[in-house]
């Protein structure tokens, strides 16, 4: 018998801005570049999506 339990939940992958990276392996630093890229994604396009709907309630105003 085993003592390392792999039904254990993994634990996610987090970054904290400005965290110390030194004890990092190469492959933790780049699943958090892919992390980070992933959220500048999902943040860019809420932006836009924001920015289309305040253009559009200014264009219905204007006219």
């Amino acid at each position: 018998m085993s003592f390392i339990d792999d039904d254990r939940p993994q634990k996610k992958v987090a970054h904290e801005i400005g965290a110390d990276l030194s004890m990092l392996s190469v492959d933790e630093l780049k699943a958090r570049v892919e992390l980070l890229k992933t959220e500048i994604d999902r943040l860019e396009a809420e932006a836009a999506r924001k920015a289309s709907g305040r253009q559009a309630a200014e264009n219905f105003f204007r006219s």
